[in-house]
């Protein structure tokens, strides 16, 4: 962890007087918090295209003003790199009594809708001057990235499940689904993981965006649909219909501001 160790000390002017690994889900890259004058995570990650993405994302989203957290320093090699420290709380865990009765406090719904209703600033306002050749591990959402979500869900899901069902109709079906999307494609950024695990809930209780390094190009209802039926958040309907309702009026908005 020596290269963290030298990054924070050309930031901070000093070692570090603590460096403590934190959790991780479904990714290669390892995160640490490096405490001293100044607590910042560090993460050491091995794909070179996946960490510039992500820095390069985050100093573009930081420029529009949007929540995302400043990247501080970068190795040469992109290999690692530091970052803000934004807290230990998840949205995930912020609703985990919603999630478990299905019953969310107005607490909980008052973050959620906070949430849902900046997405469209990222979305929008995140693609404007946006290079998105810097995005990995493709520019933009295609046939190919449809089918590899498809995909993931017939092998991780229905297979792993042990549900019977017709493979060949399964197919029809995917390739009928993935025309309707290519249908409905857009300019806007597309954050493809946009899910509890993937904001952070600051002291202020304001949320903020990590994790964006998939996006790329695409429809921004992807996200919205994401962010209603995300694994484990156990929404109820009536919750849906309500944080639908929310983020339509800002869409509206985003969409009129887009186009003039």
């Amino acid at each position: 962890m020596n290269v963290l160790t030298l990054l924070y000390k050309e930031v901070v002017g000093v070692e570090p007087q603590e460096m403590k690994e934190l959790p991780t889900a479904g990714s290669n890259r390892r995160y640490f918090r490096l405490t001293g004058p100044k607590s910042l995570v560090g993460v050491i990650g091995t794909c070179v295209e996946e960490n510039r993405a992500f820095i390069q994302l985050a100093r573009h989203f930081r420029s529009k003003g949007l929540p995302v957290p400043e990247v501080v320093a970068v190795m040469p090699d992109e290999t690692a790199y530091l970052q803000e420290d934004l807290g230990d709380t998840q949205l995930f865990m912020a609703i985990q009594k919603g999630r478990a009765t299905r019953l969310f406090g107005p607490d909980e719904k008052e973050i959620l809708v906070k949430t849902i209703r900046l997405l469209p600033d990222l979305q929008f306002n995140g693609a404007t001057g946006l290079d998105f050749s810097v995005c990995y591990p493709s520019p933009e959402f295609d046939v190919r990235s449809i089918m590899w979500d498809l995909n993931y869900f017939k092998y991780c899901f229905l297979k792993a499940t042990g549900l019977e069902f017709l493979e060949d109709k399964l197919e029809d079906d995917f390739q009928a689904m993935a025309e309707v999307l290519m249908r409905s494609q857009s300019s806007t950024f597309m954050y493809r993981d946009f899910q509890s695990r993937n904001v952070m809930v600051r002291d202020n209780g304001e949320p903020w965006f990590i994790d964006f390094q998939g996006g790329r190009k695409g429809p921004f209802y992807y996200d919205v649909a994401s962010f209603l039926w995300q694994a484990k958040a156990n929404f109820p309907d009536s919750l849906r219909q309500e944080l639908i309702k929310a983020v339509s009026y800002t869409h509206l908005r985003a969409h009129e501001t887009e186009l003039h």
